[in-house]
Protein backbone atom coordinates (compact mmCIF):
# COMPACT_ATOMS: atom_id res chain seq x y z
CA UNK A 1 0.00 0.00 0.00
CA UNK A 2 1.28 3.44 -0.96
CA UNK A 3 0.19 6.57 0.90
CA UNK A 4 -0.34 9.81 -1.00
CA UNK A 5 -1.12 13.41 -0.10
CA UNK A 6 -3.40 14.96 -2.70
CA UNK A 7 -3.05 18.73 -2.75
CA UNK A 8 -5.84 21.07 -3.74
CA UNK A 9 -8.16 23.82 -2.62
CA UNK A 10 -11.24 23.86 -0.42
CA UNK A 11 -13.62 23.94 -3.39
CA UNK A 12 -12.17 20.67 -4.65
CA UNK A 13 -12.40 19.18 -1.15
CA UNK A 14 -16.17 19.75 -1.44
CA UNK A 15 -16.10 17.82 -4.75
CA UNK A 16 -14.28 14.93 -3.06
CA UNK A 17 -16.82 14.84 -0.20
CA UNK A 18 -19.79 14.93 -2.57
CA UNK A 19 -18.58 12.62 -5.36
CA UNK A 20 -15.77 10.52 -3.79
CA UNK A 21 -13.54 11.40 -6.75
CA UNK A 22 -10.10 13.01 -6.94
CA UNK A 23 -8.50 14.21 -10.18
CA UNK A 24 -5.04 15.20 -11.34
CA UNK A 25 -4.12 17.39 -14.34
CA UNK A 26 -3.19 16.18 -17.82
CA UNK A 27 0.48 16.82 -17.11
CA UNK A 28 0.27 14.28 -14.24
CA UNK A 29 -0.64 11.27 -16.39
CA UNK A 30 2.52 9.43 -15.25
CA UNK A 31 1.60 10.00 -11.62
CA UNK A 32 -1.90 8.67 -12.27
CA UNK A 33 -0.46 5.42 -13.59
CA UNK A 34 1.64 4.95 -10.41
CA UNK A 35 -1.39 4.98 -8.12
CA UNK A 36 -2.99 1.57 -7.48
CA UNK A 37 -6.33 0.37 -6.20
CA UNK A 38 -6.00 0.06 -2.43
CA UNK A 39 -3.61 2.99 -2.04
CA UNK A 40 -4.41 5.58 0.62
CA UNK A 41 -4.96 9.25 -0.24
CA UNK A 42 -4.98 12.03 2.34
CA UNK A 43 -6.81 15.10 1.04
CA UNK A 44 -4.87 18.30 1.73
CA UNK A 45 -6.01 21.89 1.17
CA UNK A 46 -3.58 24.78 1.01
CA UNK A 47 -3.95 27.86 3.18
CA UNK A 48 -6.56 30.25 1.77
CA UNK A 49 -7.94 33.66 2.66
CA UNK A 50 -11.65 34.39 2.22
CA UNK A 51 -13.16 37.73 3.25
CA UNK A 52 -10.13 38.52 5.44
CA UNK A 53 -10.40 35.16 7.22
CA UNK A 54 -7.32 32.95 6.89
CA UNK A 55 -7.91 29.21 6.68
CA UNK A 56 -4.78 27.15 7.48
CA UNK A 57 -3.31 24.31 5.45
CA UNK A 58 -5.05 21.12 6.58
CA UNK A 59 -5.71 17.46 5.90
CA UNK A 60 -9.47 16.90 5.66
CA UNK A 61 -9.72 13.15 5.39
CA UNK A 62 -8.39 9.75 4.44
CA UNK A 63 -9.61 7.72 1.46
CA UNK A 64 -8.83 4.43 -0.29
CA UNK A 65 -8.52 4.30 -4.07
CA UNK A 66 -11.11 1.92 -5.54
CA UNK A 67 -10.77 2.69 -9.26
CA UNK A 68 -8.62 4.68 -11.72
CA UNK A 69 -10.29 6.21 -14.76
CA UNK A 70 -10.19 9.08 -17.23
CA UNK A 71 -13.04 11.57 -17.56
CA UNK A 72 -13.08 15.15 -18.88
CA UNK A 73 -16.45 16.10 -17.43
CA UNK A 74 -16.01 19.44 -15.62
CA UNK A 75 -16.02 18.74 -11.89
CA UNK A 76 -13.06 20.47 -10.26
CA UNK A 77 -12.04 24.11 -9.87
CA UNK A 78 -8.60 24.84 -11.30
CA UNK A 79 -6.41 27.53 -9.76
CA UNK A 80 -6.14 30.63 -12.01
CA UNK A 81 -2.65 29.72 -13.26
CA UNK A 82 -3.97 26.41 -14.64
CA UNK A 83 -6.61 27.95 -16.91
CA UNK A 84 -9.36 25.55 -17.95
CA UNK A 85 -7.66 22.36 -16.65
CA UNK A 86 -10.26 19.60 -16.13
CA UNK A 87 -8.16 17.18 -14.05
CA UNK A 88 -9.11 14.25 -16.31
CA UNK A 89 -7.02 11.54 -14.64
CA UNK A 90 -9.26 10.52 -11.79
CA UNK A 91 -9.56 8.18 -8.85
CA UNK A 92 -12.76 6.84 -7.38
CA UNK A 93 -12.42 6.93 -3.62
CA UNK A 94 -13.91 5.22 -0.60
CA UNK A 95 -13.91 7.32 2.58
CA UNK A 96 -11.93 5.80 5.44
CA UNK A 97 -12.11 8.72 7.86
CA UNK A 98 -13.25 12.31 7.51
CA UNK A 99 -11.61 14.22 10.32
CA UNK A 100 -14.12 15.98 12.58
CA UNK A 101 -11.47 18.65 13.05
CA UNK A 102 -9.16 18.93 10.02
CA UNK A 103 -5.53 18.20 10.85
CA UNK A 104 -3.49 21.40 10.62
CA UNK A 105 -0.19 20.67 8.86
CA UNK A 106 2.05 23.55 9.96
CA UNK A 107 2.49 22.31 13.58
CA UNK A 108 3.51 18.87 12.24
CA UNK A 109 6.20 20.13 9.83
CA UNK A 110 9.12 19.62 12.27
CA UNK A 111 8.12 15.94 12.64
CA UNK A 112 7.44 15.06 8.99
CA UNK A 113 10.35 13.32 7.31
CA UNK A 114 9.26 13.96 3.73
CA UNK A 115 9.41 17.72 4.38
CA UNK A 116 13.13 18.29 4.04
CA UNK A 117 13.02 22.10 3.93
CA UNK A 118 11.31 23.05 7.18
CA UNK A 119 11.30 26.81 6.45
CA UNK A 120 9.93 26.61 2.90
CA UNK A 121 7.75 23.61 3.70
CA UNK A 122 4.76 24.54 1.53
CA UNK A 123 6.75 23.63 -1.60
CA UNK A 124 6.48 19.98 -0.54
CA UNK A 125 2.71 20.23 -0.97
CA UNK A 126 2.52 22.02 -4.33
CA UNK A 127 2.30 19.02 -6.64
CA UNK A 128 -0.99 17.31 -7.41
CA UNK A 129 -0.07 14.25 -5.36
CA UNK A 130 2.97 13.18 -3.42
CA UNK A 131 3.92 9.83 -1.94
CA UNK A 132 4.73 9.98 1.77
CA UNK A 133 6.32 7.48 4.16
CA UNK A 134 4.10 5.41 6.45
CA UNK A 135 5.77 6.98 9.49
CA UNK A 136 4.62 10.45 8.35
CA UNK A 137 1.14 9.10 7.64
CA UNK A 138 0.90 7.82 11.23
CA UNK A 139 1.96 11.24 12.58
CA UNK A 140 -0.70 13.00 10.51
CA UNK A 141 -3.64 10.72 11.33
CA UNK A 142 -2.96 10.33 15.06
Amino acid sequence: MVIWIASGNRENWEVVKKHNIWGVPKRSKGLHSRVKVGDTILIYARSETHAKEVFPSVIFGEYKVTELFEDSTPLFTAPPQMGDELFPFRFRLKPVKIFKEPVEIKPLIPELGFVTNKTMWSGHFRQAMREIPEEDYRKIVK
